[in-house]
Formats: C-alpha cells, sequence, structure tokens
C-alpha cells in the first residue's frame, strides 16, 4: 500500500515539474512577444506592433470610457493618431501566465504621458488590453516634506 502512495507522490511531482516547466516557457514566450510588441510600437511599426493582438481584442480606455473592438479598429485607430511620437521608455513588465502588466512613458508632441497597460492573454496573443493614460500634475505642497520627485 505505501509503495503506491510513493509511486503515485512521484507521478504527482513530476506532473506539477512538467507544468511549472511549461509555464516558466510560456512567460518566456511571452515576455518575447511583449518586448517586440514595445520595440515596434516604439519605433513606429504598426503591423509589428498588432502582431500581439487576437483579431477579436477588446481595448479599454477607462478614463475616455471607449472600447475598441478588433485588431483591425486598434491598429486603424492608432495608425490615425494626430500626434507625433517622439519618446517611448518602458520602465517595468511585469507578469506571470495570462496577466501582463507593462508601466511605459509615451512622449507625444514633447508631452510624457506615463501610461498603464493591462494585458490579457489567450493561447499567445492578447484578448484584452486596458490602458490608463495620466496626466502629469503639480503635487501639494503639504506633501513635500514626505516625498521625492521622479522623472
Amino acid at each position: 500500500m505505501s509503495r503506491c502512495v510513493l509511486f503515485q507522490g512521484d507521478i504527482v511531482d513530476k506532473i506539477i515539474e512538467t507544468m511549472e516547466t511549461m509555464e516558466t516557457m510560456e512567460n518566456q514566450q511571452i515576455r518575447v512577444a511583449l518586448d517586440k510588441h514595445w520595440a515596434a510600437s516604439a519605433a513606429g511599426d504598426l503591423e509589428k506592433e498588432h502582431d500581439i493582438y487576437d483579431d477579436d481584442v477588446v481595448v479599454d480606455y477607462p478614463q475616455s470610457r471607449e472600447r475598441i473592438i478588433s485588431r483591425h479598429n486598434i491598429q486603424a485607430l492608432r495608425g490615425h493618431h494626430p500626434s507625433k511620437l517622439s519618446g517611448f521608455t518602458i520602465r517595468r513588465i511585469i507578469g506571470n501566465g495570462d496577466l501582463w502588466i507593462t508601466e511605459y512613458v509615451i512622449v507625444y508632441d514633447e508631452r510624457p504621458v506615463p501610461t498603464v497597460s493591462i494585458m490579457e492573454f489567450r493561447g499567445g496573443k492578447v484578448i484584452h488590453e486596458t490602458q490608463y493614460f495620466t496626466e502629469p500634475f503639480e503635487p501639494p505642497a503639504w506633501r513635500a516634506r514626505w516625498v521625492e520627485k521622479v522623472i
């Protein structure tokens, strides 16, 4: 009886190890796809930038209360942006499995806009993205003794 339990434990351990390896490989593939996506975005390469998206992707801009449905529409929208991209800096990318977050600063017409992108993946493609664009503001003077200025 105890031999059977040990044997089952070995199988379970092997299954867990295999799943962890597969998850690590999937994470590496997603990270490579993200790096390519952001590099293409920074370079203004609309075709490569949108390779990461599923054809039926949903992209939400909560601050403007807009939803863009489909890879075609998000690519067309970005291709018609009236401002000229003049800078792009990734601050950090974190994620695991199907959920990845990128914090970056995009500069249009010499105006930096800190941005957060939350991407949900399925089958190696983004099926949902939410982007938050922040407008810089001057902090209130009363906080000065507890904070440091960044960027």
